[in-house]
């Protein structure tokens, strides 16, 4: 009875959802095995074609969320205004630029900006095993990919009034 109860419970937020014309709530998902983890890195790379960045959930617990990104290419740089972003580099390695100003702004999303590149900014080689934190409010870009970069990163909501480093 009681999965009923909560079966039917998810099916009326989604439909709400639906009809309110928000993305339906994604599932959670609290566990992801290391040989998961491996097959995920696999089927990125199987299809991987043109795309610069393939994402694939590890764990989601709202408002938590945690993605192996598989970067092939250089891709568009960053600013997300309402989350931090913990990064662990599982394999590979390339170079991150912090800070600086966005090059050809666009905003994809209230919580997002993007843009082609950075100018100025701070450049460091990242390489398996490094573990850092791109801080709410601060563009980043990874401006070179030696071969493939795979990374965990965790976004971390810090609500769109929090303070800008």
């Amino acid at each position: 009875m009681r999965s009923f109860a909560l079966g039917l419970t998810a099916a009326l937020v989604t439909a709400t959802a639906a009809a309110a014309g928000a993305p339906a709530p994604l599932p959670e998902k609290l566990f992801t095995s290391a040989a998961d983890v491996q097959a995920l890195m696999a089927q990125a790379k199987a299809e991987h074609t043109n795309q610069a960045n393939i994402g694939k959930n590890l764990i989601r617990l709202d408002p938590y969320t945690a993605t192996l990104e598989n970067r092939f290419a250089v891709g568009p740089a960053a600013i997300h205004n309402t989350e931090a972003e913990v990064f662990y580099v599982v394999e590979g390695s390339g170079t991150l630029v912090t800070g600086g100003t966005l090059v050809n702004p666009t905003s994809p999303n209230p919580e997002n900006v993007t843009g082609t590149a950075i100018a100025g900014g701070q450049s460091r080689p990242v390489a398996k095993g490094d573990f850092y934190v791109i801080p709410q409010g601060v563009p980043h870009w990874y401006s070179q990919i030696n071969g493939a970069l795979i990374l965990m990163s965790l976004h971390v909501p810090r609500g769109a009034g929090a303070a800008k480093p």
